[in-house]
């Protein structure tokens, strides 16, 4: 099977998934002790984040840690932390569209976010 890897993505006849170097990464990555280290992983995850539907609402508790002065590591950010890992390595490969078929692209935008859907 041809495969590229192409800006942090693995490409192929079956669709796009995620380059497993970088799950690897974000599956080893280590508690925060600080907001840099934090907004770190925020920032990987934000690149695969059109993998998992609502990555961004899941990452808003750590994404708020980010913020200037808030960073306080708790039992609930670890628990976030945890989930918010699992949910982005558990990702789907993203099928590519049969530009045979027809198809439509619906948008939407509101102001919380953007969603599309290739139908």
């Amino acid at each position: 099977m041809v495969e590229l890897l192409y800006l942090g993505h693995i490409i192929s006849k079956e669709g796009v998934r995620m380059d497993p170097d970088k799950v690897h990464a974000i599956v080893n990555w280590p508690t925060s002790e600080t907001f840099i280290q934090l907004r770190g992983l925020v920032g990987l995850c934000a690149f695969y984040r059109r993998f998992v539907s609502g990555s961004s609402w899941h990452a808003t508790p750590l994404t708020d840690l980010t913020k200037k002065g808030a960073f306080v590591w708790t039992h609930l950010a670890q628990e976030c932390f945890e989930k918010f890992k699992k949910l982005m390595t558990t990702c789907p490969v993203l099928a590519l569209p049969d530009f045979t078929k027809p198809f439509e692209l619906h948008c939407d935008a509101c102001g919380e976010g953007i969603g599309v859907v290739i139908m």
